[in-house]
């Protein structure tokens, strides 16, 4: 998984409460493999109407955020469920951070496996980076993870993130690698249980 210190890219503003995992990747592309790209099924039913036109009304299809690397979203974005995949077609889509006031709890978890960062912020503060977003589609974000702010338009807004998670993607760190950096403690308590209760132990 790569690392995540600082992004400074485009963002696209998404200003709808409750976007949900179907929404983000209907349940039809469930039975793709990952190979096949689901970046490009990415909001499939938001972006294209059903002739495959493009919904000229969705902010993904403006030619300045078409390429955003961020999304700024409205509260408990990533809702319903569990499917990793919705995290998939995003990271697959070239989408590496979202900010919004709230996220489902299963979407964020999955997001930190996949090295895509959720960053919340407040319901104004998500309202206000959207507004300079519309008013300046060009605008780049400059997302700071170790000082877990944001850098819109010279106003600097802090998120907030689950310490576990900062931790996880500063480092690039999987669940393996994770229980890894444990390493020195597991051993010592290994030992110390060998100490202390032989019995548990096969003879070698």
């Amino acid at each position: 998984m790569d690392k995540f210190h600082t992004l400074t890219a485009a963002a696209c503003p998404i200003d709808l409460n409750n976007l949900n995992t179907d929404q983000i990747l209907p349940a039809r592309y469930l039975k793709w493999t990952r190979a096949m790209g689901l970046g490009k099924v990415l909001f499939q039913d938001l972006r294209f109407d059903a002739q495959g036109r493009e919904r000229a009304d969705f902010p993904l299809n403006n030619p300045a955020w078409r390429h955003a690397k961020i999304l700024v979203g409205a509260r408990n974005f990533g809702c319903g469920s569990s499917r990793e995949a919705a995290v998939y077609a995003l990271y697959d889509h070239g989408i590496r951070c979202v900010i919004a006031p709230s996220f489902g709890d299963i979407f964020s978890g999955n997001a930190v496996q996949n090295g895509l960062l959720t960053a919340i912020v407040t319901d104004q503060e998500a309202t206000a980076i959207m507004a300079a977003l519309t008013r300046t589609p060009e605008l780049s974000l400059i997302v700071d993870l170790k000082r877990q702010s944001i850098l819109c338009d010279n106003r600097s807004y802090t998120f907030s993130i689950d310490p576990v998670r900062r931790m996880r993607l500063l480092n690039g760190w999987d669940d393996i690698a994770l229980t890894e950096s444990y390493r020195d403690r597991i051993t010592a308590f290994r030992a110390s249980v060998r100490e202390q209760r032989p019995w548990v132990f096969p003879p070698l």
